[in-house]
């Protein structure tokens, strides 16, 4: 039976695995800081006999591994940074760790290490069998802020695969060949004139008063962007005191669309009325450009192999303890339970997603920069069950499960997939033909340009 190998490997490397994924989580690090998780990381794949490249394309904590040789080369694009303000007990209360400034509430603890498994369930099965192909690990920081694959491709990553398949935790099993939207990301500096707001204002120039009037200009400008285009935004800074003239102050924004030309097209106009803002007010403006990323495109033709991958994996069975934990945390947003159940058709009663969704065309409003590399190779994402029904995103809840059972499971249970989808294109290689079929029309010979431009450095 296929997969039958890779299984056996993997269950023989489940406590490792489950060992490294937990270390991850009691030590969460922020984006371009997961040393921790580079070394656990990196220590695993040797262990399994991987080649291991670690701090490679100009990045510190990326992460190279292969082994074997010839095609097809089949990418594995892990996580493993975690999300600020988010840190949390293995609770159904919520409950933070003091000290602890991060917290892994998008699951990146079993992200990476699910596309550990898959890599050494691949590999024991090919080198049982002798078959042809290359393994190539990725292991990617800075997800959180959408930058850390494209400083990657920057430095000339995922250039040495045909192909790529991504993991993320969520609430269900499921494929999708939906999209999420690309994104550019800034921060626009206004500098002005101090005075004494009560004694001369006319002689301050108020940086605080051109943030404020090119919000009100972004605000305008929605009017007359398409409606699947995305504009929001913080003040990090508006002064100091209101007797003061602020001669300083910042906005944050980011742009999102379904599609990278209309978020350079948005984006070049938002920076028009940034410098109108300028004008207005008498001050000056910085614009400090961040990165951007691609929405996803994920290959139908991939989508289909990887559902089939998934629909025969022997499935998780969850213990009384697991469901009772999971059922404590949906009761917590007991709201909006039933319209979740509803809307993707899991059954009423079922505290944790058992079963594999029907294929999904579902799109999301957030971003990732998985869309990177699928605008380069074809590539496709799956999801599995690792944490409750009802858990938000970004939320405590996710936290929580992701360093629980619940999540080792849909950690193992993705590794599973993903090894078995490229135990099937190997076993097929009209599957990549097709796939790169899909591709070459979709991109209509257009490349991929990576939205990190040269003079951009990694954040310290």
């Amino acid at each position: 039976m296929l997969g039958k190998i890779a299984f056996e490997a993997m269950d023989k490397a489940r406590e490792d695995l489950e060992a490294a994924s937990l270390k991850m989580w009691e030590k969460p690090e922020g984006p371009f800081k997961e040393f921790i998780a580079c070394d656990i990381t990196c220590e695993l794949l040797e262990k399994y006999g991987f080649k291991v490249e670690k701090g490679l394309f100009g990045v510190p904590t990326s992460i190279r591994a292969t082994w074997g040789s010839g095609h097809p080369r089949i990418g594995l694009l892990g996580e493993f940074d975690a999300l600020p303000g988010l840190s949390q007990k293995v609770s159904t209360k919520q409950e933070p760790i003091e000290g602890q400034t991060y917290g892994h509430a998008c699951g990146h603890n079993l992200l990476g290490l699910a596309h550990v498994g898959a890599a050494i369930g691949l590999k024991a099965e090919m080198e049982a069998n002798n078959l042809p192909g290359t393994i190539v690990f990725y292991d990617c920081p800075a997800e959180e802020v959408l930058t850390g694959k494209g400083y990657m491709a920057r430095g000339g990553a995922f250039k040495d695969i045909d192909l790529c398949i991504a993991f993320h935790p969520a609430t269900m099993n499921a494929v999708s060949t939906g999209s999420s939207n690309a994104l550019n990301n800034a921060k626009f500096h206004f500098r002005g004139v101090t005075a004494h707001a009560g004694g001369d204002p006319h002689n301050g120039r108020s940086a605080l008063d051109a943030v404020e009037i090119m919000n009100v200009g972004a605000n305008y400008l929605r009017e007359h962007v398409e409606t699947d285009v995305r504009i929001h935004y913080v003040i990090t800074h508006g002064g100091t005191a209101p007797n003061i003239v602020p001669d300083y102050a910042c906005v944050w924004y980011y742009v999102r669309a379904p599609k990278r030309e209309k978020v350079e097209d948005t984006y070049k106009r938002l920076c028009k009325v940034a410098e109108g803002a300028a004008m207005i007010t008498g001050t000056t403006v910085e614009i400090e450009y961040m990165g951007g990323c691609y929405n996803t495109l994920n290959n139908k033709v991939l989508a289909e192999v990887a559902l089939e991958a998934m629909n025969e994996v022997p499935r998780n069975e969850y213990t009384k303890e697991e469901i009772e934990f999971a059922r404590q945390l949906n009761e917590t947003k007991k709201e909006q339970l039933d319209a979740i159940r509803k809307r993707f058709n899991i059954p009423a009663d079922a505290e944790i997603h058992e079963g594999v969704a029907p294929m999904q065309n579902i799109s999301g409003g957030g971003s990732t920069d998985v869309g990177d590399v699928q605008h380069m190779v074809p590539g496709i994402m799956v999801r599995t069950a690792c944490y409750n029904v009802g858990a938000p995103g970004h939320s405590w809840q996710i936290t929580a499960c992701s360093g629980h059972s619940i999540g080792n499971k849909g950690m193992h249970f993705a590794g599973k997939t993903m090894a078995l989808f490229g135990l099937k294109v190997i076993e097929n290689p009209e599957i990549y033909k097709k796939a790169k079929a899909e591709f070459d029309e979709f991109m209509g010979g257009k490349g991929y340009v990576c939205p990190i431009t040269p003079d951009l450095k990694i954040p310290e």
